[in-house]
């Protein structure tokens, strides 16, 4: 079969994904596919750090900003979604454009993971959030470790909402979200991607890209969209984003403000590390170190080499 060639954009946060996915739209007449799991949801902006329209400077994004805070979002219905918008795209004509950081929704988007259909327990899922509630969340994050550890790998401990997914899981059939992922890769993938991964050879220069960032968000302002999320008692889903928890107890008066933007530079820096962790396991991944290039035009001939040997155009 005739495969649909897709550019992936991924990497860690703050290194620049947004930009270079619009850049290459605009050389190959493409559209952007988010991959975010946190992108998807409707007012969660400066957090996510979710382009605004001036910065897509035309280009058309999708997925993104669709969801309400309250609603859950699973891998399988990102991966629906996602396969329908690029069939689409491809369709008129035009380039799929992957962008994101979150490794578990590309790698199943384009290696074709088909997870088996596995019901919800509504009962055992309160009781999970109910220990979690009473015992806190790296306890509950604990119980998934013992039980499958390759995915706690994965996951944040507040990442409540996917800890819990995990654990249902096990108890329901007995077998680890991991081992019904690596048996669901019975299929082959209909798309040819071209994966461009964007790091720094300097970690600490990332690290400096980061902070910045954060910076840049609280001026933007990320505690009044925090408090928002806060007060509105949409924490569910939302409170996984990092940027709105570690404020909770500047809220509720137990921290400093300053204290607690040093809790996200942190967690945003820890975040980083785990999708350099992920993506590495990909083979595929041309990467592209950011501080080995003195100017944009150099970065897109690199890209442009690279996705034209692979398509080959």
């Amino acid at each position: 079969m005739d495969k649909i060639n897709v550019i992936a954009v991924v990497g860690p946060t703050a290194s620049g994904k947004t930009a270079l996915g619009i850049e290459l739209a605009k050389i190959y007449n493409g559209e952007v596919i988010s991959a975010d799991s946190m992108q998807v949801y409707k007012g969660m902006d400066i957090a996510t750090a979710k382009p605004a329209e001036e910065e897509m400077d035309g280009i058309p994004h999708h997925l993104l900003g669709f969801l309400d805070k309250n609603q859950s979002f699973s891998v399988a219905d990102y991966t629906a979604l996602a396969k329908e918008k690029i069939s689409d795209i491809s369709g008129r004509g035009k380039q799929p454009i992957i962008v994101g950081g979150t490794g578990l929704y590309i790698t199943s988007l384009l290696e074709n993971i088909n997870f088996p259909e596995i019901k919800r327990d509504d009962s055992l899922r309160k009781s999970l959030e109910t220990e979690a509630a009473e015992k806190g969340n790296e306890e509950l994050f604990k119980r998934l470790v013992k039980c499958d550890p390759e995915t706690a790998s994965e996951l944040h401990p507040n990442n409540l909402v996917r800890v819990i997914r995990a654990i249902e899981v096990y108890e329901l059939t007995g077998r680890k979200i991991s081992e019904l992922k690596a048996e669901s890769r019975k299929y082959e993938t209909p798309y040819k991607t071209a994966f461009i991964g964007l790091n720094l050879s300097d970690r600490q220069k990332l690290y400096d890209r980061i902070n910045m960032r954060v910076d840049l968000m609280i001026k933007a302002g990320l505690e009044r969209e925090a408090r928002d999320v806060y007060e509105s008692g949409e924490m569910k889903t939302a409170g996984n984003a990092i940027g709105y928890k570690e404020l909770i107890p500047y809220f509720k008066g137990e921290c400093g403000f300053e204290e607690c933007i040093d809790k996200i530079k942190q967690e945003t820096r820890r975040y980083a590390k785990r999708q350099l962790t992920w993506f590495r396991k990909n083979a595929e991944i041309k990467w592209l170190m950011l501080d080995e290039f003195d100017n944009k035009e150099k970065i897109l001939n690199f890209c442009k080499k690279y996705i034209a040997k692979l398509f080959s155009l």
